[in-house]
């Protein structure tokens, strides 16, 4: 009875021990194992990554600037008066001298060729650009008290700052400097056929359309023959009015 007790309790211990290595052999962790308690520390110190935690910096790019407000539709100036717009246009109108000489008349045609040089600048009603101008007028005509005397007249000098704080209206200011060729002496008399003009002008480009304007001024200018002839009386004083009409292109 012995010897079957004892090959019994053997057969028992031999499952056992089969169905723990079993265990062991495919992970299986019993509870209150010690071997199986050292196991799984061994399994999770296997598994835990020791290696040094590489932190990446973070490069992150600068905000894109916020793109520039396009002009309204009805934004003619700031649509056409940029850097780098040109203007061509055709200008007539005549004049009277002052003073002394308010007994002479003038009268002229041509055009006009400008170019925008700078962007805007300065605050306020003074927020504008600057432009420079040339007229070329192949009709120039005094009328003095003796009757005409025909030329034509060259003006290089047309520095001009443009008021562009309006949509459809330009105001501007100039300073302008010309020559005058004539068939005979300017005043009449032992004077001379060329004679130079200097003055200011105030005007306005009053936009018909977009890159199109009505121009309209007024200048005050010196005449003289800067002492080319024997005399120069001269026009001391001299007012101008012009009309005219422009077109713009180009520009960025």
């Amino acid at each position: 009875m012995k010897q079957f007790v004892l090959i019994g309790a053997f057969l028992i211990l031999s499952v056992a021990a089969f169905g723990q290595d079993r265990n062991i052999a495919s992970g299986e962790i019993p509870l209150g194992s010690t071997a199986d308690s050292s196991s799984s520390i061994s399994g999770n110190f296997s598994s835990t990554d020791f290696s040094p935690a590489l932190s990446t910096p973070s490069f992150e790019s600068d905000p894109e600037p916020t793109p520039a407000a396009s002009p309204s539709p009805d934004d003619f100036v700031h649509e056409t008066l940029k850097k780098g717009a040109w203007e061509t246009g055709i200008i007539g109108g005549g004049g009277d001298g002052l003073g002394k000489s308010d007994n002479t008349q003038f009268m002229y045609a041509g055009g006009r060729v400008g170019v925008v040089l700078t962007g805007e600048h300065l605050p306020g009603w003074l927020h504008g650009n600057f432009e420079w101008a040339v007229d070329i007028l192949p009709i120039f005509t005094v009328l003095p008290p003796n009757g005409a005397v025909y030329g034509g007249s060259f003006k290089p000098v047309i520095w001009q700052w443009n008021f562009t704080s309006k949509k459809k209206v330009v105001p501007y200011f100039a300073a302008v400097g010309g020559i005058i060729f004539t068939r005979q002496n300017v005043p009449p008399g032992d004077t001379s056929q060329v004679n130079f003009s200097s003055g200011a002008t105030f005007g306005a480009h009053l936009f018909t359309k977009r890159r199109q304007a009505v121009t309209l001024e007024m200048s005050v200018e010196h005449i003289s023959n800067a002492s080319l002839g024997n005399h120069n009386p001269g026009y001391n004083g001299s007012i101008f009015f012009t009309i005219g009409y422009s077109w713009f292109h180009g520009g960025h």
